[in-house]
């Protein structure tokens, strides 16, 4: 029987049996134990909008620290986001009633627009959230030109 919820999601049945838990994790190995443990964190959720100026991603990682988090820019215009939050240190004599913190490694990967200037990213960690601003190449309008009309 699983007591942990899995989403952010209110599920007022979260806390009954389901007859099918374990079924699950026993077709598909990779979710087992200590994987499920990270599977909500290891889709972190982010956010991204597009300003006049730039790109600008948001990102909750309550717990984590700067440290724990990297920014890259791979294969010219793919914005990498990956890091870890630790595990909190375990006690024997600890009797855990519920666990819904995630803990475990996160890796998200955004495709970046041709007018993307992935030499001028800034990311910053404020309050938990992670703020990713990759500017915006300006947009060159189309030279016009007039053509004399003869006759």
């Amino acid at each position: 029987m699983s007591l942990v919820r899995r989403s952010g999601v209110f599920d007022p049945f979260a806390d009954f049996w389901n007859p099918f838990d374990g079924v699950f994790r026993s077709l598909v190995p990779s979710v087992a134990s200590s994987d499920r443990e990270t599977a909500a964190f290891a889709s972190a959720r982010i956010d991204w909008k597009e300003t006049p100026e730039a790109h600008v991603f948001k990102a909750d990682l309550p717990g984590v620290k700067k440290e724990e988090v990297k920014v890259e820019v791979e294969d010219g215009n793919v914005l990498v986001i990956s890091g870890e939050r630790s595990k909190e240190k375990e006690d024997k004599n600890d009797k855990w009633h519920r666990v819904e913190r995630s803990s475990g490694k996160f890796t998200r990967r955004f495709r970046l627009p041709e007018n993307a200037k992935v030499d001028q990213v800034k990311a910053g960690l404020e309050n938990g959230v992670l703020t990713v601003t990759v500017p915006k190449a300006e947009e060159k309008k189309p030279e016009v030109k007039a053509i004399e009309i003869s006759g």
